[in-house]
């Protein structure tokens, strides 16, 4: 017998989170499988910030596999995001256009990723048959009631891919789920130290990945292009130009002078440029193999380090087809210049080109004489994402965490947004003097006073601050940063001053020393980070930690069909007959079918083709008319008939008049 987890609003959900199918056995059921791109609807009831985490989960769907998403355009499948009850999906495609709802505190990324892997066709890590051999399930321990959300399955209703049982997947329960008293796990892991391990909420696990694409005969991601670490001879197919007056070499690391991907804990390699010798002037490049985009935008990220000469520079490039398809067309990107610090840095450029290129690290030598090293470049990765706008490099982090206490902050040096928004962040690594949580690092975000204040749109409204620390794994794919995000109320109140949060910092903050500015008082999270995940995953390298700060408008989310009209469809016969009216092709009956009015509208939304728009208004022409198709499509996915009333959301731009 299934018993079922009753909502707030009295839906049946089968292990906490998942609506079953008409069948149970969706993972190895096909016909349950999605064609991509998957057809999606933000609903106008998903709070803004949801919205917009929904859309960085996509990225991380294309930059980690084959899956991908669309704007809702008629399909009679698609997902339907809708702030309901909770964190909750259906299990793989029901062919009927199906809703995940993105309830209440339940928009996070990782959380996002969860549901979405439910609605792509798996279920909860610890439903496997072999399960009891990983982890223990303490049953006095559960709420009574929900011991049913932890059956495990048999081979019949779940298959695992052929993959091991996996404490870091996004899909696992963690240790307190449904549990009676709150110091008291109600899951345990047979190896002790995963139990801090099992519900991580920060990204796919490798293993999480390796079903997904697995099960999508996934062979290559949707955004990643290219990335090297150096640790074998061929370095990745980067070649050199025999003609330079110098040459990169392939180094092995040694104790003082490691590479970043092994960081000491073996020897690892990296590609360097000795500027010790030769010339003043010389330069050497190395370039990447010819790539070939699927996107337009680009973001090459890479760590480097300059211990040699005053002078010496790493040039970055891309070099271009030139139009009789030889990629010979140099643009430069972006330039470095030595700076006196010799630690490990972290480059994010971004960049443009639409056809076959490459990209090339160019070394210049300073003055050799005064140089005691070199140029260093390693764990290079070139994907067709967005790069962060702002990079916080924290250095000597263990010794910070040595040397504060609760309370205790230290403040970022002042970035500004695409807009020209000026902000900082106040990082406390035992978190804040108000916050109940141990072992947590706390962070907030605050507006600036600078310049462009005069000329920006107050109060600062419908902003989405993005706040991510980067997991320096060198394969871009398995990386699991962390990222967390909410979004500006311009209507929000500061109560100790009565004023707008997020109005003029000089308005409704205060003057701060540590920016010769004004700071408005602090947003943000009491549990941003724990220590257990600092040394977890590879947040800090070389003792360094690397926070990405975006600032960015969310407007265009408010609403999603806000530059729509409605036109209204009434059916008028059983749906039963609709087949046998679109065969027959005659426009009477066909206009019989549909008419507009000014009824109101109580039933699902649907984007409408330029086709349906043609049919309704002859005067516009598409190469086809399919409007009643689309019409019986959506009929029957929707299961109306008779007298029902359906809303069609047409776009301004589809009407063409």
């Amino acid at each position: 017998m299934v018993i079922y987890l009753i909502s707030e609003t009295g839906r049946k959900l089968f292990e906490g989170d998942i609506i079953l199918p008409l069948e149970r056995n969706a993972l190895r059921n096909s016909s349950y499988r999605w064609k991509f791109p998957i057809p999606y609807i933000l609903a106008d009831s998903l709070d803004l910030n949801a919205k917009g985490v929904i859309l960085q989960a996509f990225d991380m769907f294309r930059l980690k596999s084959c899956v991908d998403f669309k704007p809702y355009e008629g399909e009679p499948t698609y997902l339907k995001f809708e702030k309901l009850d909770g964190c909750w999906s259906y299990v793989g495609d029901l062919q009927s256009g199906q809703t995940v709802s993105i309830g209440e505190r339940c928009d996070y990324k990782a959380i996002v990723e969860h549901e979405l892997l439910h609605a792509l066709g798996f279920y909860h890590e610890q439903s496997r048959t072999d399960r009891d051999d990983y982890v223990q399930i303490w049953w006095d321990e559960i709420i009574e009631g929900f011991a049913y959300a932890f059956d495990k399955h048999n081979d019949s209703f779940l298959d695992d891919l052929n993959t091991p049982y996996d404490y870091e997947s996004v899909l696992h329960y963690g240790p307190y789920s449904f549990n009676i008293n709150s110091n008291v796990p109600s899951i345990t892991t047979k190896i002790p130290e995963f139990n801090e391990i099992i519900g991580q909420r920060l990204d796919f696990s490798r293993i999480d990945l390796l079903r997904l694409n697995r099960m999508y005969n996934c062979t290559s991601s949707l955004t990643f292009l290219d990335q090297c670490s150096f640790e074998y001879i061929n370095i990745c197919g980067m070649v050199q130009n025999a003609q330079d007056g110098a040459n990169w070499e392939h180094i092995l690391g040694k104790p003082g002078d490691e590479d970043h991907t092994l960081v000491g804990s073996c020897a690892g390699y990296f590609m360097h440029l000795d500027t010790k010798t030769g010339h003043a002037g010389q330069s050497a490049l190395l370039e990447s193999r010819i790539l070939y985009p699927r996107r337009k935008g680009k973001c090459l990220q890479f760590f480097y380090r300059l211990n040699g000469s005053p002078q010496d520079k790493l040039v970055i490039w891309v070099k271009k087809d030139d139009g009789t398809g030889n990629v010979r067309r140099m643009e430069k990107l972006h330039t470095i210049t030595a700076d006196g610090e010799h630690h490990w840095k972290l480059a994010s450029i971004p960049f443009s080109v639409e056809n076959k290129f490459r990209y090339g690290f160019q070394g210049i030598r300073g003055e050799p004489a005064m140089s005691a090293g070199g140029i260093t470049i390693d764990d290079t990765s070139l994907t067709e994402t967005n790069c962060p706008t702002n990079i916080w490099h924290i250095r000597n982090f263990t010794s910070l965490l040595n040397s504060t206490s609760k309370g205790d902050y230290i403040v970022s040096p002042v970035f500004n947004s695409s807009e020209g928004y000026a902000f900082a962040l106040q990082l406390y690594p035992h978190g804040r003097n108000s916050s109940p949580y141990t072992n947590y690092m706390g962070i907030t975000f605050h507006l600036c006073s600078s310049p462009n204040d005069g000329l920006l749109e107050w109060p600062a409204g419908h902003r989405q601050v993005i706040l991510s620390v980067l997991d320096q794994e060198p394969d871009v794919i398995h990386r699991m940063s962390l990222s967390l995000s909410f979004t500006t109320d311009p209507k929000q109140n500061v109560e100790i001053n009565d004023t707008l949060q997020w109005d003029k910092p000089s308005i409704t903050g205060s003057f701060s020393s540590s920016c010769n500015c004004y700071m408005s008082p602090g947003v943000g999270w009491n549990t941003f980070l724990t220590h257990r995940e600092l040394h977890w995953k590879k947040f800090l390298k070389n003792d360094s930690l690397f926070i990405f700060a975006d600032f960015e408008g969310r407007e265009f989310l408010i609403q999603s069909f806000s530059s729509e009209v409605v036109i209204f469809v009434r059916t008028v016969r059983s749906l039963s007959a609709l087949p046998k009216a679109a065969g027959k092709g005659k426009k009477e009956e066909k206009s019989c079918l549909v008419q507009r009015a000014g009824w109101p509208a109580h039933a699902h939304p649907v984007r409408a083709t330029c086709q349906m728009a043609a049919f309704i208004f002859p005067h516009v022409k598409c190469p086809k008319m399919n409007f009643l198709d689309s019409l019986v499509g959506h009929l029957r996915a929707t299961g109306t008939s008779g007298e029902q009333l359906i809303p069609f959301h047409y776009s301004c731009d589809e009407l063409l008049f």
